[in-house]
């Protein structure tokens, strides 16, 4: 039966809510990258944050920090009791200015076998497991450490069902990505493009959903990249294409500022403010559920194999 896994344990599908797949709530980038604004290490904080977010009817967010970026599954686990919100955690690596000391010391065994333990068994000495893989390409370029990123995110895939999200550099390599773990035999439907709409190319993204993956429109209310209109206007149109059933939202909120006791916009963004913009453009109560509650649940959703069953 398949089931979504969260720091706190295994839920199933319906029980997902409105999910955010690509965010950040704790975490510490290495030296010389901690400038003070990327250090979340405020629970008390991230939970008011995200105490917020549930008010607005928002019910789980994907943690997608990694070892190499001071990921800590005992926090995540306090922070979702804490706030009531399902956070399901990545296994995996960042970019390879974060990763490259753990990718260069290790084969894609050795990786493969990391990132099966953490879904399997538990992340950083905990019982949180991860319920998603993750794996990065720099900008404009698949490198030989990022293939063997990819290549490791791969088997670990098929050791565990687990799902695998990418992290794109200014959603670059998008179609490289799909297909170094398509010809490694993962199936479209588990894997999660991320930060697709950093690149608003509507032919890249038309080819990205026929090739049957979900794309991530996760960098929603940054508006150093592009304005929210332009992502809602983006959006419309995959779904006047036929491709609504493979969008997921997010806000990807990285830095302090991101939240609202700091001036920002904070994790209710997406709910309070893009989803009203989507309405103006046309986008109905059934659209809105799909992008928001069937899609990330399809997304995240896996038939789970535990170690026994992977050795046999």
């Amino acid at each position: 039966m398949p089931i979504i896994r969260t720091v706190l344990g295994d839920i199933a599908p319906a029980e997902l809510g409105i999910c955010l797949p690509h965010e950040h709530v704790y975490g510490q980038p290495p030296s010389p990258y901690a400038e003070p604004d990327l250090i979340l290490d405020d629970e008390a904080g991230v939970i008011a944050e995200l105490r917020s977010y549930y008010a607005a009817n928002g019910h789980a967010l994907v943690e997608m920090t990694t070892p190499d970026y001071g990921r800590n599954a005992a926090a995540m686990q306090r922070i979702s009791r804490a706030s009531h919100i399902h956070i399901i955690a990545a296994t995996g690596y960042n970019k390879e200015k974060f990763s490259a000391p753990f990718l260069d010391s290790a084969d894609v065994e050795t990786l493969a076998a990391r990132f099966t333990a953490e879904v399997q068994h538990g992340m950083d000495g905990t019982d949180a497991r991860a319920g998603v893989i993750k794996a990065s390409s720099t900008l404009n370029t698949i490198s030989p450490l990022a293939e063997k990123l990819f290549a490791a995110a791969a088997l670990a895939h098929h050791r565990t069902g687990a799902p695998i999200s990418t992290h794109t550099e200014a959603g670059t390599m998008a179609l490289e990505q799909v297909d170094l773990l398509t010809r490694a035999g993962v199936a479209p439907a588990c894997i999660i493009i991320g930060h697709t709409d950093r690149n608003p190319d509507f032919a890249l993204h038309t080819a990205l959903a026929e090739r049957g993956v979900f794309l991530g429109y996760d960098q929603i209310g940054k508006a150093k990249y592009h304005p929210d209109s332009l992502r809602a206007d983006l959006i419309v149109r995959m779904v006047d294409a036929g491709f609504g059933g493979q969008l997921l939202l997010a806000g990807d909120r990285a830095r302090k500022s991101n939240w609202a006791a700091h001036g920002g916009q904070g994790y209710a963004h997406v709910l309070m403010s893009f989803v009203p913009l989507l309405r103006t453009r046309g986008l109905d109560d059934a659209h809105i559920d799909a992008l928001l509650i069937a899609n990330p649940a399809r997304a995240l959703a896996f038939e789970p194999k535990e170690a026994e069953e992977a050795e046999e």
